[in-house]
């Protein structure tokens, strides 16, 4: 038992220095501009009494108390009936395009307008990847061009489809026409933990859905993922092959390949923590988003990234794009974000499309429209900016972002 709390202990004292840490980072040494993050973790102290009862159990290994309550608060805030705790977002989307049934040379439709993260378990299994550009009214996957890759890969077996940045895709029409050509649909939530779409909750409409607990999502684990699904029997296979696939029986006996994909049980007692708070999150990000909209509302070569109509956003990130014109004056993205930069201000550019980089530049891309000359997705990355979205941002902060903005504007 000493050597429990001695742990304990420690635990609390390198939260201590990791809170004194991040206070130090954001600025409070003598001398420097204090530092506003886009979007880092944020803990509210009820973390630690799900981490100390793991460590007073000794249940500090992939297995555990938290594991299971995780995957069960978590279905239950999603709306599935079943959920697996893993390592990462990543390990989650791998495991789904695997119960999926893709294998080598197997077409999957992914949104083209997101990280690599989203499609590279499709490269893994040796898919192949046929990437979708996204529509103008939310960013995401546009269901005609979505249409139009079915058109032209009609053995496509799987829909990879992403709520970029927190805002829910046209679920209505993109259902309707996986269910016309029997897709499989994967939903990449990891941006859109707490967003919904008609009251129902991203990552709760396709076969399979993904969740991630980044450092810099809406909440954090410090590293995780979640798997959710209504199929019990694919959330146990997900479970097994997490665990590298050990059969069960006495002696180590593997039949397929497996991965040590799961979650742990002290990391799983952050998620718990972490998800009492989720919804205050989700309104302070909501409020930071109406700030940005209204501070810019008079300005016309600024847009904030567009909303669903039909759904309520998380707005994980808020975002703007510049106009051509003040494109031409100057005002370019690297402009805003290196004056940013200048005073201690964190952004980020767009995510560059998948048909854009290196990697992918063989694979086929479909789009419908173009703007300004290019792709949805293109001008999207060409004129866009993410905005700190930090929930730890105060007012003062709000009006130091929005005013070194506009004043670029202004010049």
């Amino acid at each position: 038992m000493l050597l429990i709390l001695e742990e304990i202990d420690l635990i609390k004292g390198v939260w201590k220095y990791a809170d004194s840490f991040l206070m130090e980072k954001r600025g409070c040494i003598m001398g420097e501009k204090k530092k506003i993050y886009l979007a880092s973790p944020t803990m509210n102290g009820q973390e630690m009494r799900f981490i100390q009862e793991a460590f007073e159990t000794n249940w500090v290994a992939p297995l555990g108390k938290n594991v299971d309550e995780f995957e069960r608060e978590m279905a239950a805030y999603v709306g599935t009936n079943h959920a697996a705790a893993l390592s990462a977002g990543t390990a989650a989307l791998h495991l789904a395009v695997k119960l999926a049934g893709i294998k080598r040379g197997d077409v999957v439709l992914s949104s083209a307008l997101t990280f690599a993260a989203t499609c590279n378990p499709v490269a893994y299994e040796g898919g192949k990847l046929v990437f979708i550009d996204s529509e103008q009214d939310t960013w995401n996957m546009s269901p005609e061009a979505l249409e139009e890759g079915f058109k032209r890969y009609p053995e496509a077996k799987v829909v990879l489809l992403v709520h970029l940045y927190g805002t829910p895709a046209k679920m209505k029409e993109i259902l309707k026409i996986c269910e016309r050509h029997g897709a499989v649909l994967i939903e990449d939530a990891a941006e859109a933990l707490g967003s919904s779409y008609n009251a129902q909750r991203c990552g709760s409409f396709g076969q399979f859905g993904i969740l991630s607990f980044n450092g810099n999502k809406i909440i954090t684990t410090s590293g995780g993922g979640m798997l959710l699904s209504n199929d019990e029997k694919a959330i146990k296979k997900s479970r097994f092959l997490a665990t590298q696939a050990r059969e069960p029986v006495r002696h180590y006996e593997h039949k397929e390949i497996g991965y040590n994909y799961r979650m742990s049980n002290i990391v799983a007692g952050i998620g718990r923590g972490q998800l009492l708070t989720l919804d205050a999150f989700k309104q302070k990000k909501q409020e930071m988003y109406h700030t940005y909209q209204e501070a810019f509302a008079d300005i016309p070569e600024v847009q904030m990234n567009p909303m669903n109509p039909d759904g309520q956003a998380n707005n994980w990130l808020s975002c703007i794009t510049i106009s051509r014109e003040g494109m031409k004056r100057g005002i370019t993205p690297l402009y805003l974000m290196e004056k940013l930069e200048k005073e201690n201000i964190e952004t980020r550019p767009i995510w560059k499309p998948m048909n854009l980089q290196p990697v992918y530049q063989k694979n086929d891309f479909i789009q419908i429209e173009s703007v300004n000359g290019v792709s949805v997705g293109e001008d999207i990355f060409n004129r866009g900016i993410c905005l700190p979205s930090d929930v730890k941002n105060t007012n003062d902060d709000m009006k130091k972002i929005i005013g070194l903005i506009r004043g670029c504007f202004d010049e």
